[in-house]
């Protein structure tokens, strides 16, 4: 395999998990969040962890910097954001150019942003999904490199959607990631 990956995560880190259950070449984890249970997960696999809170840095485009240094610094080529909560700004996205990868729980373009599956639940759509896409400067704008559709029952709440759109993330990403650092 070809490109090393660093992994963006803010919260539990499900779909890092993924990422290291494919056996793909994660060697960096870094979150916004000292807390995140993705770095736990990192921790244990035995991968490099940092946390950049926003707090100790200038600004977002300091921060960002600071980031894509430590990532390079580990020979990092493509940017995996999994539950990534923060804008990324040009400082970081120049460092990557077309090399960083979300995933996001709807079927973009339709319900961008953090609360995806709150906002499909709330519009009542028959269906929902994951997407992969690349990540740009706009909120979940970026080109889709592929999407998988879930149906959206009558009786879900925001937990069972999610649970049932995870399951599809954690299948989605580590193939789309795979074909792309095998490219």
């Amino acid at each position: 395999m070809g490109k090393l990956i660093g992994v963006l995560a803010s919260g539990a880190g499900s779909n890092l998990q993924a990422l290291l259950d494919a056996r793909l070449p994660v060697v960096a984890v870094a979150s916004n969040v000292s807390g995140a249970g993705a770095l736990e997960r990192a921790a244990g696999a035995r991968i490099p962890t940092a946390v950049f809170r926003l707090e100790a840095y200038a600004d977002r485009d300091a921060r960002d910097a600071a980031m894509a240094d430590w990532l390079e610094a580990r020979g990092v080529r493509l940017v995996v954001c999994a539950g990534y909560m923060q804008l990324l700004r040009p400082a970081f996205l120049g460092r990557f150019p077309g090399a960083v990868v979300n995933v996001h729980p709807a079927l973009l373009p339709a319900f961008p942003g953090a609360h995806a599956v709150a906002d499909a639940l709330a519009a009542g759509v028959d269906e929902s999904g994951a997407t992969v896409h690349l990540v740009d400067y706009g909120v979940d704008t970026g080109p889709v490199l592929r999407q998988e559709r879930v149906p959206v029952h009558r009786d879900d709440t925001l937990e069972s959607l999610h649970a049932r759109i995870r399951q599809v993330e954690h299948r989605l990403l580590p193939s789309v990631v795979r074909e792309l650092i095998e490219a």
